[in-house]
């Protein structure tokens, strides 16, 4: 990777990812919708470009110009607001992801688009759920995701397009605000416990998914693109994860540090429906094996940083 283009890159991961990338590469490009321009550190630290990903010459325009060898592709709308907006989800997941794919293959570009464990669905195993097994998720943010994996393998096998991506669990972040996902209640609790000591939890006990921190996450994007195709087995799209809690294990771990935290239900049964359908676990060996995939942080030392974190930024 030299020359890096981000679409949409201010949202959830996409600013942190573009400022890591910018640590590494000389060139990251943050492609941004005129709705959600992109401000403070990410506009000044370097180029940004309006990108548009339903727009298939906008695309290529500033790829040329660039000379974008690599693509990161994270245009898309999260869980609960694609079942809201399921039209706009479709083209944006799946017409946006052809525009790109197309893009790529005239201009010899390699191509990076997450996937997320809402791929899956109710009849998928769900503990140590499988690398390869059956895909049939309920929702249109599910079926955006596994539409656009096999969309991406036909590209690689059909044409030739180094396509990869990575099957994100819920991403917690120190940085982004929530957008909308149904793992956003791991994102929330942080906040709400250091500032108002207590939290309304929407999903039920006992309700386990599968969770990341954000420096994880950004490490296995960038480390996915950098393995060595040789050893590339699957490509779109590996299971990664780092740890599974449900809401009274996540809470019992902000009490080790914040004693007097307290937590109460009330359901989302929209949110409560889609969590129920996704894994409890992921089996990530796979990308273990072909990538050398090692998260750092599990539940405890995630929950200590985003306190101090959040304690520290006030």
């Amino acid at each position: 990777m030299k020359n890096i283009l981000i679409i949409g890159s201010t949202g959830q991961i996409g600013t942190e990812l573009a400022l890591t990338l910018r640590k590494i590469y000389p060139t990251v490009i943050a492609g941004y919708i005129p709705a959600a321009p992109p401000k403070g550190e990410l506009l000044e630290s370097g180029p940004s470009e309006i990108v548009d990903i339903t727009n298939p010459d906008q695309i290529a325009e500033v790829v040329r110009r660039h000379k974008v060898d690599t693509i990161f592709n994270l245009a898309a709308l999260l869980s609960a607001v694609a079942e809201a907006k399921p039209q706009l989800a479709w083209k944006i997941g799946l017409g946006g992801l052809f525009n790109v794919l197309e893009v790529a293959r005239e201009e010899g570009c390699a191509v990076f688009t997450p996937s997320s464990i809402g791929s899956f669905g109710p009849e998928t195993p769900h503990d140590k759920t499988p690398q390869d097994t059956i895909q049939r998720p309920k929702t249109m943010y599910g079926v955006t995701k596994v539409s656009g994996e096999l969309l991406s393998d036909y590209y690689h096998k059909r044409f030739g397009v180094d396509t990869r991506s990575v099957r994100f669990p819920g991403l917690i972040s120190n940085v982004a605000p929530p957008g909308g996902g149904t793992t956003d209640y791991a994102v929330d609790i942080y906040y709400a416990a250091v500032r108002e000591g207590h939290f309304h939890c929407p999903l039920k006990p006992g309700t386990y998914m599968d969770m990341m921190y954000m420096p994880d996450a950004l490490r296995a994007c960038i480390e996915l693109m950098e393995a060595d195709p040789t050893k590339l087995i699957h490509r779109n799209s590996f299971n990664v994860t780092a740890m599974s809690f449900d809401p009274e294990e996540i809470a019992n771990s902000i009490r080790a540090v914040i004693p007097s935290f307290t937590m109460e239900y009330e359901l989302d049964p929209l949110r409560q429906g889609i969590a129920d359908s996704w894994p409890n676990s992921l089996d990530d060996s796979c990308a273990r094996a072909e990538w050398g995939w090692q998260p750092k942080y599990d539940l405890p030392s995630m929950t200590a940083d985003m306190i101090e974190t959040i304690r520290r930024r006030g």
